[in-house]
């Protein structure tokens, strides 16, 4: 991973307003008035489409950890059990929305259609998984993940129950979605605590 620090909510802030403004000793008049000089005339989606210098493990610590005390202070108020299914459901039929939005106008919902992205991953995959396709037929393909930023990220902060739950379980309505067929057997898991994910496709006639 690209060693540069990990920047804080102050460094990200720092981007954006003026350094003065959050200087520890300045005065209220004196952030007012660095505040009436910051260039609030250029739109947020100008400014937020600017590329940040976070790595990738920066961003998924920024995105993630923040939450994970949220998550599991709810799950302390629901009941732990009553809360991951919960989450086990919402992330599933998001799942399932994202997989019709994303495959609606595909004219094949074949095996081939369902692992391209694997064969052509883009940045994302990219840069948070390392693995290798060891089957790859027009019926039955066969993976195996080895590392995973997602698991890493979620078992580290001490919930790989929420990360299963929110991240991994969405996975099994997704293939559904894409085509009911297309069956799915994972006898590894990363984030449960395993050495690799391991994951076989078939696609039924």
């Amino acid at each position: 991973m690209n060693p540069t620090p990990s920047p804080n909510r102050r460094d990200l802030l720092l981007k954006v307003l003026p350094a003065c403004s959050l200087c520890l000793g300045c005065s209220r008049l004196g952030m007012a008035a660095a505040l009436s000089q910051t260039p609030s005339a250029i739109p947020l989606s100008a400014k937020a489409a600017e590329k940040t210098d976070m790595t990738y493990e920066d961003l998924f610590k920024f995105a993630y950890v923040g939450m994970i005390p949220v998550m599991k202070n709810l799950a302390a108020q629901i009941g732990k059990d009553k809360f991951l299914e919960m989450l086990m459901k919402a992330s599933s039929e998001a799942a399932a929305r994202g997989v019709e939005a994303e495959y609606r106008d595909k004219p094949k919902r074949d095996l081939a259609t369902w692992m391209a992205d694997l064969k052509k991953p883009g940045p994302l995959y990219e840069h948070t998984l390392t693995y290798e396709i060891l089957k790859d037929t027009e019926k039955e393909a066969e993976f195996r993940i080895t590392e995973c930023l997602w698991a890493k990220t979620f078992r580290q902060a001490d919930a790989a129950d929420i990360g299963y739950a929110s991240i991994c379980h969405g996975d099994i309505a997704a293939v559904l979605a894409f085509n009911p067929k297309l069956k799915m057997d994972r006898p590894k898991i990363l984030m449960k605590g395993e050495d690799e994910c391991r994951c076989h496709l078939v696609m039924e006639t």
